[in-house]
């Protein structure tokens, strides 16, 4: 027997004998004999070991992770929607679109998955349309001349890029090279042109810059003529991660504050590039959806006479420069910087980021270094002026 267990028991003992003494006073005298106390040892049982459960991981968001083939149809890269396998697993095209109001309407922006939009010249923006599902559309336009971080940035997409024109001087080198492959339409410093992708369309009142378009089937002609690919390559990095089917991204920014009215270059006129046209974007609950609104008015879609919509809203700070005394204007999209994500009412800020060269996109984290979650649809990405960056708003 342990020590401890015995003077324990013995202590019992001691306390029954002491209480079982205590009666009456004329039997206080009687002579008591102790009981004999045998010593019995006393086996502990060894403790039996149970088995430690495993840590378990909190379950992390539903998202899109690995795509598979269902009925033909694929989730898209660009969007995260159910997709012909066939469109979805190729490349798309981004196409040079101005954005001014003697251009407007614009036709076929309505079918980007991703709309780019960034400061040039004159202070006003220009569009690009990177679009992976143009079997329905004849054309798209009007097309315009091509800036060197559109081209950056289409590469990033992997997309093959269309475009009418060019800044020689800052896009001349970079556009010929054999790693970007581009449908322009014949115009000096272009090598290899592709005519048969271009033409003009009849718009009464319209000057001629804004006549040319981009037609779907002479593009498809020009890319077999120039042996381009459709299939992504290796490097292929999809630009988002998006909720998962029936899951609303903003589900998991609940804490995030509020933006219903969103303005990239604010309210009053200003030279940020959006303080021209002073476009902004509502959000509408009921359809999950941003609406795009640009001199005072719904922007429309000639295409189908829609108004332009879109499930996310970024914006990515860039550093800009002025180059040279034509207003020609440079702007930094590798590296990293500031960033705000608006998806399902919520502002998500964080950063974006770019390290892995030009074949891969930029991609946009939170405050606590996640990738943010994006709701499944078409995106519009602004170019944010970093040095005109105390002019945005929302609320």
């Amino acid at each position: 027997m342990s020590k401890k267990l015995l003077l324990s028991f013995v202590a019992a003992l001691t306390m029954t004998m002491l209480f079982t003494g205590c009666g009456k006073k004329e039997e206080a005298s009687a002579e008591v004999q102790p009981p004999v106390v045998e010593k019995v040892e006393i086996v502990t049982p060894e403790p039996t070991e149970e088995p430690t459960p495993e840590p378990t991981e909190e379950p992390g968001p539903a998202i899109i992770e690995e795509r598979e083939v269902v009925d033909g149809k694929m989730q898209s890269f660009l969007t995260g929607e159910w997709k012909d396998e066939a469109v979805v697993n190729r490349r798309p095209i981004a196409v040079m679109i101005p954005n001014n109001t003697p251009a407007m309407p614009q036709y076929g922006l309505g079918k980007a998955s991703i709309i780019y939009e960034a400061p040039v010249e004159g202070r006003i923006t220009r569009l690009m349309a990177v679009i992976e599902d143009f079997d329905d559309l004849d054309r798209v336009g009007p097309v315009r001349s091509s800036r060197d971080y559109y081209v950056y940035q289409a590469m990033g997409y992997q997309a093959i890029y269309c475009n009418w024109g060019l800044a020689r001087p800052y896009v001349e080198e970079l556009i010929n090279r054999d790693t970007v492959q581009n449908i322009s339409a014949a115009v000096e410093g272009i090598y290899k042109p592709a005519n048969e992708a271009y033409g003009r369309v009849k718009r009464p009142g319209k000057a001629t810059e804004f006549t040319g378009y981009l037609f779907i089937d002479g593009m498809l002609d020009a890319a077999e003529r120039l042996g381009y690919t459709w299939e992504y390559d290796e490097q292929h990095v999809p630009p988002f991660t998006f909720a998962a089917d029936g899951v609303l991204a903003q589900s998991n920014y609940e804490d995030a504050e509020t933006a219903t009215m969103i303005y990239p270059g604010g309210k009053e006129s200003n030279k940020s590039g959006y303080g021209i046209n002073n476009p902004y974007f509502e959000y509408n609950e009921e359809e999950n959806a941003y609406y795009r609104f640009q001199d005072d008015a719904p922007q429309i879609d000639e295409f189908d006479g829609s108004q332009l919509k879109v499930s996310n809203v970024v914006f990515q700070y860039c550093h800009g420069e002025v180059r040279d005394a034509k207003d020609y204007l440079a702007f930094g999209v590798h590296g990293e910087g500031d960033a705000i994500v608006f998806t399902g009412g919520k502002v998500i800020k964080g950063k974006w980021m770019r390290y892995d060269g030009d074949a891969t996109p930029a991609k946009f984290f939170d405050e606590n270094g996640e990738e943010v979650i994006f709701n499944q649809g078409s995106t519009w990405v602004c170019n944010i002026w970093q040095e005109y960056s105390d002019v945005v708003e929302y609320n």
